[in-house]
């Protein structure tokens, strides 16, 4: 006997329809803001080295020979190549795709918004993603004012300790402290993580939206270094939270080609230590950056937006078909 499956969708008509009604909303911030809407590839020969994510994998065939292409992760190397082209300030809304990432608030495809913003520090962007929340967020919250805190105060304000000088028995003890008993063995980055996600993470966001600002400097990924109040080596970069959750990731964009192949370098060196798949570098993006403009940029999640405009705890609850049932 075939077993009996549900052909239906996992969120309900309200949610289609409040995606449509914030996918109108995006649009019509950006054209009043002379921003335009622009499409990139979604398969490129080059992915994203980060160790933290996994591509998705694709064989096709270009010119007749079989190659190996990565569903984009996000269209930011696409999106730069068209910022040093000269096309200004730039959006989009777009599919990504990290492999095997599902739960609560997960899914291997979502739908991201990303734009840029050639001449805007990121404190200006800061203002530029509250307008936006405000627009779309505002039949559940009216308004929002969200507040800025930096990585560093916020495991000092629930830890005691300052990650960015706090040494590999120091995280390892507060690790113990508080109950949480992972051998990672000399990962400090990955005790640095650990400590975040489990106390630093969920408490964010709850009474305003808050901008979490200067990462740790390992956490630079494509964003520019600089050094914060302290004097101290951070990330020019901050993240988005509401409710605990993270909804979007912004840099001072990284320009320095030289820089940015080092990193990658660097990055594929630890992949290949983990035994991970070494990615192919991204040689347009290299030779693109030269002549790409100084500006921010930020990747949001419009499904994780979608979560927190209708109230919902589950991804599945604003998409339509998940993995496991698409």
């Amino acid at each position: 006997m075939n077993q009996t499956v549900s052909y239906q969708p996992t969120c309900d008509l309200k949610a289609m329809q409040a995606r449509a009604k914030m996918y109108a909303q995006i649009r019509q911030f950006f054209a009043e803001r002379d921003v335009l809407e622009v499409e990139t590839p979604i398969l490129s020969q080059a992915g994203v080295t980060d160790v933290h994510l996994a591509s998705i994998q694709a064989q096709r065939h270009v010119r007749g020979k079989q190659q190996t292409h990565y569903l984009q992760t996000s269209p930011e190397f696409a999106m730069k190549r068209l910022l040093a082209s000269g096309s200004g300030p730039i959006y989009q809304i777009c599919k990504v795709f990290r492999d095997d990432e599902h739960g609560r608030k997960h899914n291997s495809e979502f739908t991201m918004l990303e734009w840029y913003r050639p001449g805007l520090s990121l404190k200006e962007l800061m203002f530029e993603v509250t307008d936006l929340l405000n627009v779309t967020l505002k039949q559940r919250f009216g308004s929002v004012r969200p507040t800025i805190l930096s990585y560093k105060h916020a495991f000092m304000d629930r830890l005691d300790l300052n990650p960015l000088q706090a040494s590999l028995k120091e995280l390892k003890d507060c690790c113990n402290r508080v109950g949480v008993n992972l051998d990672l063995g000399d990962d400090r980055l990955g005790y640095i993580d650990l400590l975040f996600s489990h106390f630093v993470e969920p408490s964010l966001g709850f009474d305003t939206p808050v901008f979490l600002t200067d990462f740790p400097p390992e956490l630079a990924s494509l964003a520019k270094t600089k050094s914060d109040e302290d004097g101290e080596l951070v990330a020019a970069r901050f993240e988005l939270y509401i409710e605990g959750l993270e909804l979007a990731n912004a840099y001072d964009e990284l320009i320095d080609a030289d820089i940015l192949r080092s990193r990658f370098a660097a990055d594929n060196a630890e992949r290949e230590a983990l035994g991970l798949y070494v990615m192919p570098i991204d040689e347009y993006l290299l030779a693109a950056l030269p002549q790409m403009p100084e500006c921010s940029g930020i990747a949001l999640g419009i499904d994780r937006l979608l979560m927190v405009a209708t109230e919902q705890m589950k991804l599945e609850k604003v998409i339509t078909f998940p993995a496991d049932v698409s």
